[in-house]
């Protein structure tokens, strides 16, 4: 089953094999948890959710969750059980801890990682006619915020493998807000996540419309506006002031690996991102 999953992706070199594979792991991760109910009390959202379900053409790495409503007793380890299950009934094998908190903050973590490749990978040849090492450690961070911001609406999307089942998404406007929160207010001083840009070109091109009171409770939520409301001009001047601030040639570099044409970004400048911008639709 896993060779025939796998060659469904266009793999052309080593990056794009390990990428499908750890995409692979995704997938199977959230049958884990739908299995132990996890979806009853969850979402899924953030970049890889955009691009399983919604056809986001980047590669993106973590697994990133919220409570349908704010539970400070929430605990992800009593779901883990469930995820190394799965991966060992089609034959590989991981481990799955939970992160000890140094800090309290509203975040549950846990890291899953590959102990060993699909041995039917191994035996077909294609582990190493891709450039994989049998013994490659593929990791994928999980993260549930347990006091998550509201007023976002789900919907059920539908996975084929490892078997039918569906996930409880945000819906798509939420899914912007929450993408263009983090654009403008990751707290990263001089560091950029490029992703967001490219991200945020896609939901423009796509036509996607925002949800500004999601990003309005958003930004409350996180201390970064004070008023209780936010107009669709006062947003885009936050836009425009960002824009203006961020480096180009950062946002670039960080993207880079994780898309199969670096050429897409040869137009990106600071006009660039004034003009795409102009295209954004907001509703409130």
């Amino acid at each position: 089953m896993i060779k025939q999953w796998l060659e469904t992706y266009p793999l052309s070199n080593k990056d794009e094999a390990f990428e499908a594979l750890r995409e692979i792991m995704q997938e199977i991760a959230l049958a884990g948890l739908q299995r132990a109910g996890f979806f009853e009390k969850a979402a899924f959202y953030g970049g890889t959710a955009l691009r399983i379900f919604y056809g986001l053409n980047r590669y993106s790495e973590d697994l990133d969750f919220s409570l349908l409503a704010v539970d400070e007793n929430f605990s992800l380890d009593k779901y883990l059980d469930a995820i190394v299950t799965e991966f060992k009934a089609l034959g590989m094998q991981v481990t799955v801890k939970e992160k000890i908190k140094t800090n309290q903050n509203n975040v549950e973590s846990a890291f899953l990682k590959s102990e060993t490749i699909w041995k039917e990978l191994v035996l077909e040849g294609i582990i190493p006619q891709s450039g994989i090492s049998q013994n490659t450690n593929i990791k994928i961070k999980l993260e549930v915020d347990t006091q998550p911001p509201l007023g976002f609406e789900t919907e059920e999307r539908l996975l084929l493998k490892p078997f039918s089942f569906y996930v409880k998404c945000f819906k798509i406007e939420d899914l912007f807000a929450g993408k263009m929160h983090a654009l403008l207010f990751r707290k990263w001083k001089n560091n950029v996540k490029g992703r967001d840009w490219y991200d945020m070109e896609w939901y423009i091109k796509k036509g996607t419309v925002l949800n500004l009171n999601h990003f309005l409770i958003r930004a409350q939520d996180s201390g970064d506006w004070q008023k209780q409301t936010l107009s669709e001009t006062e947003f885009r001047e936050l836009l425009d002031t960002k824009i203006n601030a961020v480096d180009i040639g950062r946002v670039k570099v960080d993207i880079v690996r994780f898309i199969p044409d670096a050429k897409v970004l040869d137009i990106w400048s600071s006009g660039y991102f004034k003009d795409l911008t102009k295209n954004l639709k907001v509703i409130s």
